[in-house]
């Protein structure tokens, strides 16, 4: 199946993409602010991922002290995240005959998508800790959460050098 990308979209994107195609400084630049974001907030996000499923037979100390590190750098992996779609949209525009005709690149952006849900799925079980104490069930929820989240940056990752190869 071969997806039709409308000439009007090819038409705006245009002077970008010549832009991008004659910039190394600027496709330097904006490879760079895709990238380093998931260095950035993927690292912070697996790095907590493994304490939270270092701490899930833990006591309840350094349970307490690693949900208040969870929320104070939630925000640090939420801005890296928008950083890192707005530079990727911007990749994409300087390709837009190229990347969106890719089945990967819809792929990673599924699990993109799976990602975020499973962001906000560790941010209500954090907030239900928070206010009611946090339960074995909570941090067995958290777990699971945590596995996904590692499986899903890295899946991601892999897609994107895949999509960097293959599209």
């Amino acid at each position: 199946m071969q997806i039709e990308i409308p000439q009007t979209l090819i038409d705006l994107t245009a002077p970008w993409a010549d832009f991008m195609k004659h910039s190394k400084l600027a496709k330097t630049i904006v490879l760079f602010l895709h990238i380093a974001p998931i260095v950035v907030g993927g690292g912070i996000a697996i790095g907590l991922d493994r304490l939270s499923l270092r701490l899930s037979v833990a006591g309840a100390p350094d349970r307490g002290r690693h949900l208040a590190e969870l929320a104070r750098t939630h925000n640090i992996v939420i801005y890296s995240l928008a950083v890192s779609i707005l530079s990727g949209l911007a990749l994409v525009a300087a390709e837009i005959d190229n990347f969106p005709t890719s089945w990967i690149f819809w792929v990673k952006m599924g699990f993109i998508v799976i990602l975020l849900i499973n962001g906000l799925r560790m941010k209500k079980v954090e907030s239900s800790m928070a206010l009611q104490g946090p339960s074995e069930a909570d941090w067995r929820r958290l777990h699971s959460i945590a596995i996904a989240s590692i499986t899903l940056w890295l899946t991601i990752t892999f897609l994107g050098v895949a999509l960097s190869k293959y599209a």
